[in-house]
């Protein structure tokens, strides 16, 4: 089986390389992108298995990214995770209102953040290995209360 790819967007270089390594380290392809709108094109492009994103990015916000990955054809199920210095409780809101799948807040563990993108890949696999959609939102593109909850059991 061919290793996971994971599309890491992030406009702060150091950030980039770290996850880089951390995740080539654990066997996974890599596609890098610099801010939010060459986020949004890659994840079009190479169609990753995860998008690990940060919000707060010039040209296109990680919300901006999240919402336009969730209103594509090709790119509503890809599970999302934020990674981001933004931590108040209505960042964390306003993420999983998007379909984000977790929210990771800066500094972070990278080993915990590959241990919550492994999971999500999992569970990924064993829906789609199922036949069922993950929720990304109601019929009309709306996202579904509770859709989105975080990996700790904890809804929010």
């Amino acid at each position: 089986m061919a290793p996971a790819t994971v599309l890491v967007v992030d406009d702060d270089p150091v950030i980039l390389k770290l996850l880089e390594v951390n995740f080539e380290m654990e066997g996974f392809q890599v596609v890098r992108a610099a801010d939010g709108f060459e986020g949004l094109e890659r994840a079009r492009a190479v169609l990753p298995d995860i998008v690990v994103l940060d919000v707060m990015m010039p040209r296109m916000t990680g919300y901006e990214v999240a919402k336009a990955l969730r209103e594509g054809h090709d790119t509503a199920h890809i599970p999302i995770i934020f990674v981001t210095a933004r931590a108040q409780s209505n960042d964390v809101e306003r993420g999983m209102e998007l379909g984000v799948d977790d929210y990771v807040t800066k500094p972070f563990d990278p080993l915990d953040l590959i241990a919550r993108v492994n999971a999500l890949l999992a569970r990924s696999h064993a829906q789609s290995d199922a036949g069922v959609e993950p929720p990304t939102g109601s019929a009309d593109g709306e996202p579904q209360p509770g859709a989105a909850d975080r990996l700790d059991g904890q809804a929010v």
